[in-house]
């Protein structure tokens, strides 16, 4: 809890005037709530959104629930390593520097579909993407008096089949809805940790973070299964209130990891009510199997290969507008709301 034992709120940060904020996906739910409560506390805020159009509307939004806020956009498609460097070359140019990157923006994919790079869906957007944008965006970060980079993770951390399976990494043998979906969260998790190692290694001042939201009422699920729309159904959906929160309270959690002056790098954060489900942010242990160095280690060199990204925090940042040598298989669309 913060120091004053209450429960913590956006209200709690200190101001944030003069720092500028990059969160990934953040048009709708969560995401959205996430830029609004940056907006909230004074950081001039960047939407990092593939849908241009619904990037806009967000600005708008918090502009209006917001008056004076500084909001910006920038499209970025994180499903596509061509677009990710693009954003990062774009970021480049337009910002001295980046005081913090949520790395927000995720998918749940019902079928094994394929980024247009040819990587599983979930495990391609959920992970590999935001690798390659945090390593390419790096230097500004680590430049930052006080760099933070925040992973989103999820509730199914939880699960014995979360645990990542090296031999099958993007579900070519055995697909799974949440199976897959668990595992491409693990994995991030996973490089949250690595990366504060190799923060901290480096001497670096950045510090890199993960929180979950809880039981969210969002859209992510809304379409994948009969059951799943079944549980969004009216009569369920007044019962599931009990053990769900709204996008703006699950975003507290993140906004915690993202702006709370206690937080240590590693730290990871959530509700803990209900099963863990509902109510305001506390730290919590790090998601299983996420600790583990030589997992760690071998994820990240699996990633630098597959993006073509090589990354060493502490170092120069691959140039924005370096080649993307990671593209397997064949090109075909992502699929799910990466937005």
């Amino acid at each position: 809890m913060s120091s004053s034992n209450k429960p913590w709120t956006v209200a709690d940060a200190p101001d944030q005037s003069g720092r500028t904020a990059v969160v990934t996906g953040s048009n709708t739910g969560i995401g959205l709530e996430v830029a609004r409560g940056l907006a909230r506390r004074g950081a001039t805020v960047v939407l990092a959104c593939r849908n241009d159009a619904a990037a806009a509307v967000a600005e708008a939004d918090i502009e209006n629930s917001e008056p004076g806020s500084d909001v910006r956009t920038v499209h970025v498609d994180i499903g596509d390593l061509s677009s990710v460097a693009e954003c990062a070359r774009r970021l480049h140019d337009e910002l001295p520097g980046i005081d913090l990157l949520v790395n927000n923006a995720g998918v749940v994919a019902g079928t094994r579909t394929l980024t247009v790079d040819g990587f599983e869906s979930d495990f391609g957007i959920n992970f590999l993407g935001h690798f390659a944008l945090t390593a390419r965006l790096a230097d500004l970060i680590t430049a930052a008096p006080a760099g933070r980079i925040v992973g989103v993770g999820s509730m199914s951390h939880g699960r014995r089949s979360a645990a990542l399976d090296f031999d099958d990494l993007q579900s070519e043998r055995s697909f799974g809805r949440l199976i897959t979906y668990s595992r491409s969260k693990t994995a991030s998790m996973t490089f949250m940790v690595e990366l504060q190692r190799r923060l901290a290694a480096a001497g670096s001042r950045a510090i890199s973070v993960g929180a979950h939201p809880g039981g969210v009422r969002s859209t992510i699920l809304r379409d994948q299964s009969l059951l799943v729309r079944i549980a969004y159904s009216d009569i369920v959906m007044t019962l599931a209130r009990l053990v769900t929160q709204t996008p703006e309270a699950g975003a507290q959690s993140i906004l915690r990891a993202a702006l709370d002056p206690e937080v240590q790098g590693a730290g990871f954060y959530g509700p803990d009510k209900r099963w863990g489900l509902v109510g305001p942010p506390e730290l919590l242990a790090t998601p299983p199997g996420a600790s583990d160095p030589g997992a760690g280690r071998r994820l990240w060199g699996i990633a630098e290969e597959l993006t073509g990204v090589a990354f060493a925090p502490g170092a120069q940042s691959p140039r924005p507008d370096a080649p993307v040598s990671g593209a397997v298989g064949p090109a075909t669309d992502a699929t799910g709301d990466a937005s």
